[in-house]
């Protein structure tokens, strides 16, 4: 059995449902309905043997995994390196409003967020270096089996770039991420390979419909 991870990205907080830019530097609750997509992913995968269950110290992250770790009576391993991009003084803003006040910075960031930070934030090569750091720290401890890993936008799409050989300078125009969708990573003796993209088939199509990132 190969070892696989599924990368779940935490349900829908009020900034996702606003299209807000929400990073490391925010950590807002769920919403109601971001708890109903934690409970959909519970009832969909707990007859998933898991292995191990990561998730990053923000707490739309944490409740998202927490409802399975309950359910299951799984320890719930933390890990800050799965934290979202810092984006800096763009915490909280809309687009257009980043574009207004941070106008160069952002055209810049849109050019190649590998190498160009929000406003005092991240570059995406930054979180690449992070992300992967519990990547190495999964496949050092495990060689097989299921491990759930609980994460953001950004960061899921750069570390999936980073694990499937995409330059992580294209992460926000290669790979979807919306809240509640999992992707799925096998790795293969030919390395890592992308079993499924944002996959949110576990929701109903209320929660599909929902407006938001």
């Amino acid at each position: 059995m190969a070892l696989t991870l599924y990368f779940l990205r935490h349900g829908q907080t009020a900034l996702s449902r606003e299209d807000m830019f929400c990073g490391a530097g925010l950590d807002p609750e769920l919403t109601p309905e971001g708890m109903e997509m934690a409970q959909a992913f519970v009832q969909h995968y707990r007859e998933t043997e898991w292995r191990a269950v990561y998730s990053s110290s923000l707490r739309r992250s944490i409740s998202t995994a927490q409802s399975l770790c309950n359910a299951l009576g799984i320890d719930l391993q933390i890990r800050a390196e799965l934290n979202e991009i810092g984006y800096g003084k763009w915490e909280g803003l809309t687009k257009e409003k980043v574009s207004e006040e941070y106008h160069d910075d952002y055209i810049r960031w849109l050019a190649d967020p590998a190498w160009h930070a929000p406003t005092e934030g991240e570059s995406a090569i930054i979180i690449a270096r992070r992300g992967l750091q519990v990547i190495d720290e999964i496949q050092k401890q495990f060689t097989s089996g299921n491990i759930l890993v609980i994460s953001h936008k950004a960061t899921i799409r750069i570390i999936l770039c980073s694990l499937l050989g995409i330059d992580v300078g294209r992460f926000r125009y290669r790979l979807a991420c919306p809240v509640g969708s999992v992707s799925i990573v096998e790795f293969t003796l030919n390395g890592p390979m992308l079993k499924a993209l944002a996959d949110r088939s576990h929701l109903t199509a209320r929660l599909r419909s929902l407006r938001g990132t």
